[in-house]
């Protein structure tokens, strides 16, 4: 892929709010034409697909939810119509689930966290492997993945359940990346650490990226566009040469 020529179509899971909203705005600056998945927030995803085409891209945004099958094959399917081949894929979709200690989490919050952080990760994966395969007649393509520092760090005492839900998608990352190496599709993930977007606000906590600034070697939290930097260059050419890798966007934390 290249981040210049048009007509190159990327799709962003969760692009309607945070890093992924921050992807697809970004992405169609540097000449993608982009589609945006989101699961209820229609005003929110209007809005980054108006960015986006005032930006000279083409974009829509599509409903749906990246746990379902079927609603993961209508993004992939109204994509490819509406604005060309996929060539590239963000899972930016997920959720923390909220915090909790193990002892006191719930099956219900447990199976909702893994079927949207991993289960949806990987359909939206398999849909675009589908389609960019050079084995399946497909021009290739890349992955980005968005897991969490979270993975490394465990999240003991807010969500361990999510920090386990991100080492999958790494997990998953290095598999597929080696999988498809040689069909043309590049795979890996950006780990960001703590950003400053609604994801803590969503778990209950909207102080907490400023209150754990002091944890961070660079004493801030991070934002959206600083994340989707290193998504835009793992999607790129200048990235050729990189799969199977997971970049660290945290501060050094």
């Amino acid at each position: 892929m290249t981040g210049i020529a048009r007509r190159e179509a990327v799709v962003v899971t969760g692009g309607s709010r945070g890093i992924g909203a921050a992807v697809a705005r970004l992405a169609a600056a540097r000449g993608y034409d982009v589609a945006v998945s989101y699961l209820s927030d229609s005003a929110a995803a209007a809005e980054v697909v108006r960015a986006a085409s005032a930006a000279g891209a083409r974009a829509l945004a599509v409903a749906g939810d990246v746990s379902r099958e079927e609603d993961v094959a209508r993004l992939f399917e109204t994509a490819a119509r509406e604005i060309g081949p996929v060539r590239g894929l963000v899972n930016s979709a997920g959720i923390t689930g909220g915090f909790a200690r193990v002892a006191e989490l719930s099956r219900e919050t447990l199976e909702r966290v893994l079927e949207v952080n991993v289960t949806g990760t990987i359909l939206c994966a398999r849909e675009a492997v589908r389609r960019m395969s050079t084995r399946r007649g497909g021009a290739g393509g890349a992955i980005v993945n968005v897991s969490s520092l979270a993975a490394r760090r465990g999240g003991a005492g807010e969500w361990v359940h999510y920090a386990a839900s991100k080492g999958a998608v790494e997990a998953f990352t290095l598999g597929l990346a080696r999988e498809v190496a040689a069909e043309g599709i590049r795979v890996n993930a950006v780990a960001p650490g703590i950003i400053d977007t609604e994801l803590h606000a969503a778990a209950g906590a909207p102080d907490r990226a400023t209150r754990q600034a002091g944890t961070i070697p660079m004493q801030r939290p991070g934002a959206a566009l600083e994340v989707a930097e290193g998504v835009l260059w793992l999607l790129s050419e200048a990235a050729s040469y990189t799969t199977g890798a997971v970049l660290d966007i945290g501060g050094g934390r």
